[in-house]
């Protein structure tokens, strides 16, 4: 039994008497990382303009950044986060003729809406 538990392990398959912890990160472009961590009930209402006027909640949300909300981009000045935002705006509303931009800005608002879930449940840090 220690033999074959050693040779998971060398595999670094996970056993019952060895605690390997495996994180996981998700690469996210530019635009996705720009997407700032709202409060909860602006994130909803992001996601409802989203999913009526595709673009909107995006544009809306480029002014949180502007307020101090956090982003996956901590090494970029707030402008440019703003700015990207900004243009994710402008791409959901030039594309939403042809329902990609719709699309596209529904997903968006879903994101900031788990994101905000996110930023709740996350652990006040002692700055």
């Amino acid at each position: 039994m220690d033999q074959k538990d050693t040779e998971m392990n060398e595999k670094g398959v996970t056993s019952s008497t060895s605690g390997v912890v495996v994180q996981v990160r998700e690469k996210k472009g530019p635009l996705r990382a720009a997407i700032p961590y709202m409060p909860f009930p602006v994130a909803v209402l992001c996601l409802f303009l989203n999913t009526f006027v595709p673009g909107l909640g995006t544009f809306v949300s480029a002014f949180t950044v502007l307020c101090g909300a956090r982003t996956d981009l901590p090494d970029r000045h707030m402008c440019c986060v703003f700015w990207l935002n900004i243009a994710a705006a402008f791409i959901q509303i030039l594309t939403a003729i042809i329902m990609v931009g719709w699309i596209m800005s529904i997903f968006w608002g879903m994101d900031m809406v788990i994101l905000a879930s996110y930023r709740d449940q996350r652990v006040p840090q002692q700055v």
